[in-house]
């Protein structure tokens, strides 16, 4: 079954946490989402915890000629973290995508600042952080984040998605404390199959989302 956008995605994850931070499973939670699409996603589910939204810039390292295809990913100031196996299969080296790696760490600095401006992401140590995208196909870009997370020391790092493949599911349960994916069709394919709508999210929406959460918080 379809979700019919990612708001409707998000609200089905905001439930199923809620039952969770109701049986008091989540320590001063913070929600990080990945943008652009985990961001719709994720202010869902600040609304139903009543928990704080940022984002966590990722990006992935395509194929050349194939950017759709990641084989790896890079964030902050982190090494790139790449799928030796994608590699190997593809004949590719990480010499070779030393200028892929360049272009989107920039990417990530520049995203960081429209997103963000100077505000430093927020302090994790010892929270819960549920890191939140649209869905999962390789799982590269959200294993890059979690690894990134992992070494700030958080009391429990759950990965929420609506929809992933059922093996890249499956796998990042090494990296996670807990792994939400609402839907692990067999014949999953990508992600924006499993939306009704799945228009593109624009830097102007995430920037929107994220200062009108700011504000809610303000108010609490």
């Amino acid at each position: 079954m379809r979700f019919h956008d990612r708001r409707e995605a998000g609200q089905e994850l905001g439930f199923r946490l809620m039952q969770w931070a109701s049986d008091g499973e989540l320590f001063e939670p913070v929600v990080l989402a990945l943008p652009r699409g985990g961001v719709p996603v994720a202010a869902e589910v600040t609304r139903a915890l009543g928990a704080p939204l940022d984002v966590l810039v990722v990006r992935k390292i395509g194929v050349p000629g194939r950017p759709e295809l990641g084989v790896g990913a890079v964030v902050g100031d982190d090494p790139p973290l790449f799928d030796r196996t994608s590699l190997d299969m593809l004949g590719l080296s990480e010499e070779r995508l030393a200028p892929d790696v360049a272009r989107e760490r920039e990417e990530v600095r520049r995203r960081s600042l429209r997103y963000r401006g100077e505000r430093p992401l927020p302090d994790v140590l010892h929270r819960a952080v549920i890191l939140v995208d649209d869905g999962l196909a390789t799982g590269v870009t959200a294993r890059a984040a979690l690894r990134h997370l992992r070494r700030q020391d958080p009391s429990r790092l759950i990965l929420a998605v609506p929809v992933g493949a059922p093996q890249a599911a499956s796998a990042l349960r090494a990296e996670a404390d807990d792994v939400i994916c609402l839907r692990q069709p067999r014949d999953f394919q990508a992600v924006g199959l499993w939306y009704e709508d799945f228009e593109q999210v624009d830097d102007d929406e995430v920037v929107r989302i994220l200062e009108a959460s700011r504000r809610r918080e303000a108010t609490l």
